[in-house]
């Protein structure tokens, strides 16, 4: 199921590239919409709104013993289909408004697309390898608190393109946008393009982060300073051990970190308890490939 609105736009030279936005209806995801649509309008890209009907929901409501429990009131009630229908389709007319309005306010074109079944099942069919996923830190089965959502951890780790995962930061006496990385060159060039893309956008200075267990990557540090430089960028590189995940996470803090960027292939990823520790922090978060 489908509808899609077109906003035109006179703006030249559109790269092939889209931003993806996911919307549910909470207040983060508003926030990510309007994320979204600031990086959209520096890209001159085409925006692509996605609402899923959650599948898992409406079958559940087909069970006569499934009960949901009132938020402010704490009964349980039973689950009712038409009721979750009509609530969806609610919540799917408010994403087309807001994708709407965001988007003609920066003359952006944009499409909304409706689908049913799961979340992160359907993304990934729409999802392009040069396409920028933006969704909310919380969402459709997040609860608010340190850990992601299922969908969250499932686009991170499968995406073919970039994945930002929005917070809201908290209001810090230093920002900076941080890079963190790793041993693969080739993930880590992908990582400082991101980098520096943002920290032009945000006109923020860029710290990038070596994690490193040897003296041999300092050619490797003054290389990634130098090209920054070339680009007219306000940065420092900074060598942090190969450690805990817990040893980055304080290195991005002492970096006064307002925006992160880290690759998938970091072995900050395998560190048990790495994604906890970086929802802790609150930021906004871009996951390359």
């Amino acid at each position: 199921m489908a509808m899609a609105t077109t906003a035109t736009t006179d703006k030249p030279d559109a790269p092939a590239g889209r931003v993806l936005i996911l919307l549910d209806g909470s207040r983060l995801s508003l926030a990510a919409l309007e994320a979204a649509a600031e990086i959209a309008s520096a890209r001159n890209a085409e925006v692509l709104g996605i609402f899923v009907e959650e599948v898992n929901l409406l079958r559940t409501a087909g069970y006569g013993f499934a009960r949901e429990v009132g938020g402010s009131s704490g009964l349980a009630r039973p689950l009712d289909s038409a009721a979750i229908e009509a609530r969806m389709q609610a919540l799917a007319e408010a994403a087309r408004r807001s994708l709407q309005q965001a988007m003609a306010r920066r003359g952006l074109a944009q499409t909304l697309k409706l689908c049913r079944g799961r979340v992160a099942e359907e993304v990934l069919n729409l999802v392009q390898p040069q396409d920028l996923v933006v969704l909310g830190r919380v969402g459709w089965s997040g609860i608010p608190g340190a850990r992601l959502g299922s969908t969250a951890r499932v686009l991170l780790r499968q995406a073919p393109g970039d994945v930002l995962l929005w917070a809201e930061p908290r209001v810090q006496r230093q920002n900076r946008v941080v890079v963190l990385l790793n041993h693969d060159q080739g993930a880590n060039h992908r990582a400082v393009l991101v980098g520096a893309e943002l920290a032009r956008r945000s006109h923020q200075p860029l710290s990038v982060l070596l994690r490193t267990g040897s003296e041999i990557d300092q050619s490797v540090a003054e290389d990634i300073l130098a090209y920054l430089q070339s680009e007219g960028i306000a940065a420092r590189v900074r060598q942090i051990p190969a450690a805990s995940a817990g040893a980055a996470v304080r290195a991005m803090q002492e970096e006064g970190a307002s925006q992160l960027v880290v690759s998938r292939s970091c072995s900050l990823f395998a560190d048990q308890g790495a994604e906890a520790l970086l929802s802790a922090l609150n930021l906004p978060v871009t996951v390359t490939p």
